[in-house]
């Protein structure tokens, strides 16, 4: 606010006494004043942009933790995966040697629900980040190729004896997808396709423990090799 009065003053300046002594105007010619005051709005404008930005990655590791809300407790499943995507944003946008990743969401309205916050956010990065490992791959082999994730959510009754209401969040990538037989072990311990380094093997293991023991859901995974995965997760309300 200040620089732009400081600049406003300077305009007046220039308005009211057009004609300045010479050593003025060799020093505005010598200092390139008109390109200073365009480029310092420029400079502004950039530095509001960075603050906000800033701003929204802090709240997003705050509601990504969410070390103040580590027990059992409603929480906003959309805003936890939210704030998992501006987490990984580094990692979907355009890079010097490939295409961003298109994030496109299919949200249905859903209730807040008990759960472990923290843990659920920290499912959805493990999910997240091997749909982009898998995206990676495949641009590697085909520079031409269109990498999307797609995340949908739906608040769905089971018609029962006794009428269950569900959460589904499917995470899906047009990726390299995973063979048959590594399928089959994907939530192992420890196991990894991954080379040394890269990988502990620990993502998938940890997520099917969260959400099948810790939130009493369901996680399944569904792929075709060559065409992309689909995880899906079931959580109870």
């Amino acid at each position: 606010m200040y620089i732009r009065d400081l600049l406003q003053l300077i305009y007046l300046y220039g308005q009211f006494y057009p004609i300045p002594p010479q050593e003025i105007q060799d020093y505005i010619v010598e200092r390139e004043l008109d390109f200073i005051e365009q480029d310092f709005v420029k400079l502004l404008n950039s530095m509001q942009e960075g603050a906000a930005r800033i701003q929204g990655i802090v709240q997003s590791l705050r509601n990504f933790s969410r070390l103040d809300e580590s027990d059992y407790k409603k929480a906003d499943i959309h805003q936890g995966i939210e704030s998992t995507l501006m987490i990984l944003q580094h990692r979907l946008r355009k890079q010097p040697n490939r295409a961003a990743i298109r994030v496109m969401r299919e949200y249905d309205d859903l209730p807040l629900i008990n759960c472990y916050p923290g843990e659920l956010n920290q499912v959805f990065i493990n999910i997240l980040s091997n749909a982009i490992d898998a995206l990676e791959i495949r641009m590697q082999q085909d520079t031409n190729f269109i990498p999307k994730i797609r995340i949908c959510t739906d608040f769905i009754t089971v018609q029962s004896q006794q009428d269950i209401n569900k959460i589904i969040i499917r995470i899906t990538d047009n990726g390299v997808g995973i063979d048959r037989q590594i399928k089959s072990r994907i939530f192992d311990p420890f196991f990894t396709t991954k080379t040394i380094g890269q990988g502990t093997g620990l993502g998938l293991s940890v997520a099917h423990t969260s959400i099948v023991e810790r939130h009493k859901g369901e996680i399944h995974c569904k792929s075709l090799l060559g065409q992309g995965t689909e995880f899906v997760i079931e959580l109870p309300v």
